[in-house]
């Protein structure tokens, strides 16, 4: 069961990620990110795929940009990740394993 958890949390990681580098440098490539974050094409192109389907990413000619979406995501990212963390510690046997 953690196992599954702990594989979707690496692949948010990854989407986040690329979700970055294309504010960082857009308009840019599959052939580009996948340079830039050392990862195969194929791998970039799913994130892109997941991306832009939630609405944080649109393709345009010269590559992916990022939408005010991903701005927003971005904006208030490390809070969000903050209450995940509490909620997990929250999981954790206490010191009499309970």
């Amino acid at each position: 069961m953690l196992e599954k958890m702990k594989d979707e949390i690496e692949l948010l990681s990854r989407h986040i990620e690329v979700a970055r580098a294309v504010v960082d440098h857009q308009p840019i490539g599959i052939m580009k990110l996948s340079e830039l974050l050392d990862l195969p094409s194929h791998r970039i192109r799913y994130s892109l795929h997941v991306l832009e389907q939630l609405g944080y990413i649109r393709a345009s000619q010269e590559g992916a940009v990022a939408t005010p979406r991903t701005v927003e995501l971005f904006s208030h990212l490390n809070a969000d990740l903050d209450e995940l963390i509490h909620l997990l510690k929250t999981m954790k046997p206490g010191k009499n394993g309970h």
